[in-house]
């Protein structure tokens, strides 16, 4: 999952949070955001965003676009960032 901060398009730079399949453990876990199946977004499986894992990618090392997320699962990623960071 990769996130473009406006703000900052300037830099060749993007972060990313890995996605991984979905486990029952994550439920209840601020920082795993659960992601389901569609054409879109291009997941075979429900996955989990780990937004604890965030981490800065230079935007050299993309090769293709997978799919898309909605704006509400990109509302909810941002959301857990701000959590795990105790953002106010």
């Amino acid at each position: 999952m990769v996130v473009k901060i406006n703000s900052i398009k300037h830099l060749k730079i993007r972060l990313v949070a890995p996605i991984t399949s979905w486990k029952k453990d994550y439920s209840g876990k601020i920082w795993f955001i659960n992601i389901k199946p569609t054409n879109s977004n291009g997941l075979r499986w429900e996955s989990a965003v780990d937004t604890m894992q965030v981490k800065g990618i230079d935007v050299q090392r993309f090769v293709e676009k997978r799919g898309k997320l909605t704006v509400t699962q990109m509302d909810d990623i941002t959301a857990a960032i701000a959590a795990i960071i105790d953002y106010q």
